[in-house]
């Protein structure tokens, strides 16, 4: 424990360091870092929905979780630079929908909710709601999510991400992540459409890839795709980032997609077996170490 994986990329003239420490995320961000370091964070912790991670209980009481919750949310706020972006990804399950909305109350103490973003992870769209497509003859159904059985709940197809704040001011990069207009005579209308691109707004459709076993190509039980945090940190800005963390390293796909944006990046896991996958695969997104992609 309290060990530390290190990475330095040198690209030009530009040195970026990566830093994975396997420690508990309270205790490592008091003695790691300092106030203020921190332009992004982004981060899913543990819902407390019953997953079965390696080192880590997701079954404790929810006063318990909600506590524990408190005490990591105020490292993040002391960590946080004042025009910060702290990014939070939190889901919960058809039976226990409420672990978003409590997690957020206690992050409410510390943050400004600036943004409410829905990851969408799979979506159906019939052809008559479509307009006008070329070439589109049917119903479109992408990405992918574990059914439900039940003759109460639906399929649960979304998360939240929470873009909370010091102020609910920090200034975003708002077209970095954004998409072309579908109505080009929108560019030629509108003097903000210059550029021919607009606000993707606040729901992201960012499935995941197929894996055909979850244990050899997945084996972290509750990862999130690279694109997200990498649309995180664009939103923020690439200019203003000198430091991304994720409290919950996982398998590393915020190291990953921080490898990809040339950004330094700090993060801290638990467990011995994710923090070295997740060295393993931040080696390979550098082209070092061939391993597997997600």
């Amino acid at each position: 424990m309290d060990s530390c994986l290190e990475k330095i990329i040198t690209r030009g003239d530009k040195t970026i360091r990566f830093r994975f420490w396997n420690q508990d995320c309270v205790e490592g961000m008091a003695s790691r870092l300092d106030a203020g370091c921190a332009d992004v964070v982004v981060t899913s912790p543990p819902y407390n929905i019953g997953v079965k991670y390696r080192s880590y209980d997701d079954t404790a009481s929810r006063r318990e979780y909600l506590e524990w919750t408190r005490k990591w949310l105020e490292e993040v706020k002391r960590i946080l630079a004042a025009e910060g972006s702290f990014f939070l990804n939190v889901g919960g399950m058809p039976s226990d929908p409420w672990v978003p909305f409590e997690v957020l109350s206690v992050a409410r103490e510390f943050f400004a909710l600036q943004n409410v973003i829905h990851w969408a992870k799979s979506i159906a769209i019939d052809r008559d709601d479509m307009g006008n497509y070329p070439g589109r003859s049917g119903d479109l159904v992408v990405g992918h999510y574990k059914p439900v059985q039940s003759l109460r709940y639906l399929n649960d197809c979304h998360e939240y991400i929470f873009h909370l704040t010091s102020n609910g001011d920090t200034p975003l990069d708002r077209t970095a992540i954004g998409v072309p207009y579908q109505d080009k005579s929108n560019v030629k209308r509108w003097k903000a459409a210059g550029k021919d691109r607009h606000c993707r707004g606040n729901v992201w459709f960012i499935p995941y890839e197929t894996i055909q076993s979850r244990n050899k190509e997945r084996p972290h039980p509750a990862t999130f795709p690279v694109r997200l945090p990498s649309m995180c940190v664009l939103l923020h800005g690439l200019e203003r980032t000198r430091l991304v963390v994720d409290p919950f390293l996982g398998l590393g796909s915020t190291a990953v997609a921080c490898a990809k944006l040339d950004i330094p990046f700090v993060g801290f896991e638990i467990d011995e077996e994710y923090i070295s996958l997740a060295f393993e695969r931040l080696k390979e997104s550098t082209g070092d170490s061939p391993l597997f992609n997600m």
